[in-house]
């Protein structure tokens, strides 16, 4: 008998044991709760591959269509290494939000917290969680927005569209991510953008990205571990800047931007640690740089399939771009941003459609009881945001791109059950007025300066994390419109 027949009969009563055990537990829990319909599949792996291969973005994919078709829109299955019930319905996802804290909590995967880092926003939990987003509510503050924040993404949209050359083609998606790299390293640390150690950073952010939405295995040569290796970088360059202001700080020295960038905010006016620093500018860098990227690309994306729409919203700025040469002003104002009320309609739909955020992660801090199912304390639960957001018994066709269907800019106060692209309760997105912003101010210079088309057949997937494969390639021609 060979060496791994041996090791093979060795393992197998414990294999055996193993599965007996997680049959039994499950038998016990189904006669104990009244659990909602579904599959639990193997033990441990359950469902997780089905449920996370790649689709088309502005689907629910076809594992989620055959399991609301068979179960229903609340139901339970194995998923991310334990129990879980997945919720298509609206009111039970309000439900899970509302009640974060008390019911339901956050609960990401350990690889997440592994390469964000134990202190980053989206794992935290508690009151260490309220202190850094209060922190981040802080330095995306509405008084923020209406001066700094509106000039400086006006400025970084037209560093990124001043180089697009006439007739050239180049990936929307990595110009899009450009844009909001440098918008977010300007306001976390002061980094100009084009100079050595910005352009470095961001070498080094790319990298870390593709480990974050890859999957978490740690072996060499793999996406995750050369992420891992990143992070291990940019927190060193981070620290390196700590490092140097408070240097600065023990010799008078300071520059007057370092005040003003969040890195030297928390430095001045909080406790943290130098490891809770850094986990929230590597977390604040990843938040505000790549959801709002993804979001411009889609707004691109279908815009370029629905003419009538570019009409309008060209309409619409050129109105706003011919007031500002009237009254001889330069630069946006807040003003200016409260009249693009169909730029808000188009941005509404662009993130319903595209679901930048499709589901979240949380799991039970009690047994739940709603609408006549059972949910046990401990078990895992995710809200599918995208699943309500897609769902013709709530949107008209709501595979088609129709900004049309939100009729004002406030129009997603009536529909605060149905359209939760920035989730909901206590976490609520910090910087989604940020990101409404970003994607506002990059449309009213793109639909002023330029016209385009896809130059190679691509779109949106979910990888879960959303993405185009080859990068959204457009072709632009530059025509000036006023």
């Amino acid at each position: 008998m060979s060496d791994s027949e041996l090791l093979l009969l060795f393992l197998l009563p414990s294999i055996l044991s193993l599965l007996l055990y997680f049959i039994l537990l499950r038998r016990k829990t189904a006669n104990k709760f009244n659990l909602p319909p579904g599959r639990m599949g193997l033990p441990f792996l359950g469902e997780t591959i089905a449920y996370l291969k790649p689709y088309s973005a502005t689907s629910i994919g076809e594992y989620m269509e055959r399991h609301i078709s068979r179960y229903g829109k609340i139901y339970k299955s194995n998923l991310f290494g334990g129990p879980t019930v997945v919720s298509a319905d609206p009111g039970l996802n309000k439900f899970i939000l509302q009640n974060e804290g008390k019911l339901f909590q956050c609960s990401y995967p350990k690889s997440m917290g592994g390469i964000l880092g134990k202190w980053s926003m989206l794992v935290l939990v508690g009151d260490m969680h309220r202190v850094m987003r209060n922190i981040s509510v802080n330095f995306l503050s509405h008084a923020r927005l209406k001066t700094q924040l509106i000039r400086d993404a006006e400025q970084h949209t037209l560093l990124v569209l001043d180089c697009w050359k006439d007739n050239s083609i180049f990936s929307a998606q990595d110009e899009a991510k450009k844009f909001t790299f440098n918008l977010m390293a300007k306001h976390i640390m002061s980094l100009d953008p084009g100079k050595a150690e910005t352009e470095e950073l961001k070498r080094e952010y790319i990298t870390f990205m593709k480990g974050v939405v890859s999957a978490p295995i740690n072996f060499p040569g793999t996406a995750y571990r050369r992420a891992l290796k990143s992070r291990s970088t940019i927190l060193k360059f981070i620290e390196r800047e700590m490092g140097e202001r408070k240097w600065k700080m023990k010799k008078n020295l300071e520059e007057e931007e370092d005040d003003d960038d969040l890195l030297g905010w928390v430095m001045k006016n909080t406790n943290l640690s130098t490891e809770q620093i850094l986990d929230l500018v590597l977390s604040l860098l990843f938040a505000g740089h790549e959801t709002s990227s993804v979001a411009i690309a889609l707004a691109i994306y279908f815009l370029q399939t629905s003419p009538d729409a570019i009409h309008q919203l060209r309409e619409e700025h050129i109105a706003i771009a011919r007031g500002k040469k009237q009254s001889g002003e330069d630069g946006l104002n807040w003003d200016d941003y409260k009249k693009m009320e169909f730029t808000q309609c188009v941005i509404n739909e662009t993130l319903r459609l595209g679901n930048v955020v499709r589901f979240l992660h949380r799991k039970t801090l009690k047994d739940v009881h709603y609408k006549g199912y059972d949910i046990p304390r401990g078990w895992k639960v995710l809200p599918v945001i995208a699943a309500v957001h897609l769902d013709s018994s709530h949107f008209d066709q709501p595979q088609r791109f129709h900004p049309w269907r939100w009729p004002h800019s406030n129009s997603t106060s009536t529909n605060n059950n149905l359209y939760m692209p920035f989730g909901g309760g206590p976490r609520l997105c910090a910087g989604s007025e940020l990101a409404k912003l970003e994607m506002a101010i990059f449309m009213h210079h793109l639909v002023l300066n330029y016209e385009w088309e896809l130059a190679h057949n691509d779109q949106p997937y979910a990888f879960p994390f959303v993405e185009f494969p080859k990068g959204l390639p457009i072709r632009v021609r530059h025509h000036k419109f006023i």
